[in-house]
């Protein structure tokens, strides 16, 4: 199993993506056949496309972590950032971060935030695109290295928070 983690841009159209990667008939597997059974209110997983009826291969459930707020919203979701997930992870495949002969075997669940102010289609599709692509090869690599969190743990921050120094 692989897990990665990546953030690409700033401001409303910002990517964060969470990726795990693993067997079909895996514990991955399992989640990702949970996930697409069981829709939450306004959290409805579904199969990333590259085009309709092209599903993106692994095989990947696009999984929104912020609940669908309005209309543009979800189509901003739907639309430019599932794209772009299906693109970053076709990317990684051409990039030899997934191995294509194994692509049939595994599964890839994509935890996507998209922010209910965002208003670039282009640009939420860009960088979820890099996100995931950043995500999977991350997990391949297996990063951040234990030196990297420890160095970290004294500077903590993300786009939304800054804690006191230490």
């Amino acid at each position: 199993m692989q897990i990665g983690e990546a953030f690409v841009g700033e401001g409303a159209e910002a990517a964060h993506v969470n990726t795990i990667l693993g067997d079909r008939s895996g514990p991955v597997g399992a989640a990702w056949a949970t996930g697409l059974a069981t829709p939450s209110s306004g959290h409805a997983a579904f199969v990333a496309v590259l085009q309709p009826g092209v599903p993106v291969q692994p095989m990947t459930l696009f999984v929104n972590k912020a609940e669908i707020a309005h209309g543009d919203h979800g189509t901003l979701t739907w639309g430019p950032a599932q794209a772009g997930v299906a693109a970053g992870v076709a990317d990684a495949v051409a990039d030899g971060l997934i191995e294509a002969t194994s692509v049939a075997l595994q599964c890839l669940i994509a935890a996507v935030w998209v922010n209910p102010e965002a208003s670039d289609a282009d640009l939420v599709f860009a960088n979820n695109r890099k996100a995931t692509h950043d995500a999977i090869a991350n997990g391949r690599r297996n990063e951040p290295d234990l030196r990297t969190v420890l160095d970290a743990r004294d500077d903590v921050f993300n786009p939304y928070y800054r804690a006191p120094s230490k």
